[in-house]
């Protein structure tokens, strides 16, 4: 492959540490690459939660611009930004092997190491609608608050800040970024459930682009396309985007009992925290859609689409 392979990105820290990794990766593979980096409506409105911003894939519309007029050949997204529908003419080239999927927990005073352990009427901060409504529901005496910027900023804003009490963040952008000292706990999934593709990369392309294709294969790991694939199915099938408060989760292991049934676990929370419904089904890596659709049936009949409503 003699041309050189354009990779769209944001220009966060964290968006370029991932489009290193993925570029360290196709070097392995003859693949010579550049990046070009792209501002989306996500980092130039930095001021609103968000869920109050206008349309869906504030981090990744403005790439896939650029893919779709020659700009770019591949892009690099963290997965769980990525809306469920990708424009016509775009699909997923890649997902590699995925990092730790979980929330974390970011705290001021060192001594807290649990959501328990916060004192009453603690500010705690996200960007995140599926972690305020989690959090709500948890404790619902917390003052939770929004909390935007790149990690490290979020990071700082807690340690070095004066506002905040403890924030919540996504694990593999810690480890990424060699922010783990920062960590006060690894949060149990089932307290506070990920988001659909949490800890993820998906590494879009046009359509039909042959030579993208051959580059990025190399770079698909089967076992983490079918649990993303999962999880976004439910999201898609309860008709949410990226910022709706929908949590998944693959369970690692054997599953319960040593049966080797690994579960897919689906969450829809009430904005307000005071209702929280939860439902889950048997992981079929041979059929991950089918299983994300199933997970969402079950919530859709315990009322997900009455609290998505609200």
């Amino acid at each position: 492959m003699s041309r050189v392979l354009k990779i769209g990105t944001r220009g966060s820290q964290l968006a370029r540490w991932q489009t290193d990794w993925v570029r360290e990766r196709l070097a392995r593979h003859g693949v010579e690459t550049e990046v070009v980096v792209i501002i989306t409506q996500g980092d130039a409105d930095v001021d609103r939660p968000l869920h109050e911003l206008e349309g869906t894939g504030f981090f990744t519309k403005g790439i896939e611009d650029a893919l779709l007029d020659g700009r770019v050949d591949i892009a690099v997204h963290s997965l769980k930004d990525l809306p469920t529908t990708l424009p016509p003419g775009l699909t997923l080239g890649a997902v590699p092997e995925r990092a730790d999927p979980c929330d974390v927990l970011v705290t001021r005073d060192s001594g807290v190491r649990s959501i328990a352990q916060l004192p009453p009427g603690a500010r705690v901060g996200t960007s995140s609608l599926r972690r305020v409504a989690q959090v709500r529901y948890l404790r619902s005496d917390l003052e939770v608050v929004a909390l935007r910027g790149n990690v490290p900023t979020r990071v700082r804003k807690v340690k070095q800040g004066s506002d905040l009490d403890a924030a919540l963040l996504a694990c593999a952008g810690l480890e990424r970024l060699g922010l783990s000292e920062a960590i006060a706990v690894r949060l149990d999934p089932f307290d506070v459930m990920p988001a659909p593709g949490q800890g993820a990369l998906g590494i879009e392309m046009r359509a039909g682009d042959s030579r993208a294709a051959a580059a990025l294969r190399p770079l698909d790991h089967r076992e983490t396309a079918a649990q993303v694939e999962a999880e976004r199915r439910v999201l898609a099938a309860l008709g949410g985007g990226c910022q709706a408060p929908v949590a998944t989760f693959v369970e690692n292991g054997q599953g319960e009992a040593g049966r080797g049934n690994r579960r897919l676990f689906g969450r829809v929370t009430a904005p307000d925290g005071s209702i929280q419904i939860t439902a889950s089904a048997v992981f079929d890596s041979e059929d991950p859609s089918a299983t994300g659709v199933a997970v969402a049936d079950l919530l859709r009949a315990q009322g997900a689409l009455e609290l998505l409503a609200r």
